[in-house]
């Protein structure tokens, strides 16, 4: 007995609107963003590329929604009655233009997106060698988006049918390198920042300085994790579902970018103490500009043991004559109160260190 599916003019109407959806959210978190970085104290040269970066997100994300709008359109009313076979082979056709051309601008839209986790992956880090391994997970990200992309432009044979041995295993392995690739650059970057958080704690009174970093990140981390992972049990099992959810991921990506710098800003303006205000994101940056920040403080107290400090004060005397009585001889030790009407005091301090 046939499992029971999602008929695929159903799923393109749902995908449709669910992902307008989740780009007028998108839409309204990219002119956050503007406002975010224009907020944010940071260097001309890493707002200019977090400026690009989500210009290049919209754009991708905009040029989708118009390619399904019109695919929605062009299925449903267009060749409604003129395609063989009605909407439902339509939207089954893997070769049509608006297909091939929606997996290209997400094969893109994950290439920005994971090259951005791995991107602050390197930053906390500091290190090219950590980021190797989530590099050839990108690699190999690119490899079989690209991959996905042909094989579904030359579809000739089963061209109906996406599972087909000629797209299937195409689009699989591009999902799960994606996933992969998400969480070793997410894990990495979790870790970094616990930490760090966690050696800042032991030489400053606040706990928790970096926490609101880090759960922004899982946060954002464990969005697109999942929905990935939804994306492809849904396509290992041969769901229609799968339409609906790589269409909302195209938004997605971007809400993740997006919201890191948002709530970041906010949290930043909003942690301020009774003194001064303490961005968590500075204390990462200045953590990370230390000459030799795996230093912890124990390891400090050890290059600069502590010392008993003695401090030795000189008594305060004061003598005071009167204008009848002659000055005796013992007198001409005393200070000198010549050059001051009150007492003059002389302390002698000598520190040893």
């Amino acid at each position: 007995m046939a499992q029971p599916n999602i008929p695929l003019d159903t799923a393109s109407i749902v995908s449709t609107v669910l992902e307008a959806i989740l780009y007028g959210f998108s839409l309204l978190m990219f002119i956050g963003t503007l406002w975010a970085l224009v907020q944010r104290n940071m260097k001309n040269a890493v707002k200019r590329k977090m400026t690009i970066i989500a210009y290049s997100l919209l754009l991708f994300s905009t040029a989708h929604m118009v390619i399904d709008i019109i695919r929605t359109e062009e299925g449903l009313v267009q060749q409604r009655d003129t395609f063989p076979g009605g909407p439902v082979a339509f939207f089954a056709d893997v070769a049509q233009w608006s297909f091939v051309c929606k997996n290209l601008l997400y094969t893109l839209q994950t290439l920005v997106g994971d090259a951005v986790v791995i991107y602050r992956c390197y930053v906390v880090w500091q290190s090219w060698y950590i980021t190797i391994i989530p590099c050839i997970l990108w690699c190999s990200v690119a490899v079989t988006g690209i991959g996905s992309v042909y094989s579904i432009s030359k579809a000739t044979v089963n061209k109906e049918n996406i599972f087909a041995p000629s797209t299937g295993p195409w689009i699989t392995s591009f999902l799960v390198a994606t996933l992969f690739t998400n969480i070793v650059s997410t894990s990495l970057l979790a870790y970094r920042i616990w930490s760090i958080g966690r050696r800042v704690a032991n030489v400053t009174s606040g706990t928790g300085v970096l926490r609101p970093i880090l759960r922004i990140i899982l946060d954002a981390g464990v969005l697109y994790s999942l929905s990935l992972l939804a994306a492809l049990v849904c396509f290992i099992a041969k769901n229609h579902g799968h339409y609906i959810l790589l269409d909302m991921i195209m938004p997605i990506i971007s809400i993740t970018f997006f919201m890191v710098i948002i709530r970041i800003t906010i949290t930043a303006n909003s942690s301020q103490s009774s003194e001064e205000r303490l961005e968590p994101s500075s204390v990462l940056t200045s953590y990370i500009a230390r000459p030799n920040h795996s230093r912890t403080a124990y390891e400090d107290q050890e290059r600069y043991p502590m010392k008993r400090m003695e401090v030795h004060i000189t008594q305060l005397t004061e003598h005071e004559f009167a204008p009848e009585k002659p000055r005796s001889p013992s007198d001409d030790n005393s200070p000198d109160m010549s050059s001051s009407p009150s007492s003059v005091a002389k302390y002698d301090t000598a520190f040893a260190i």
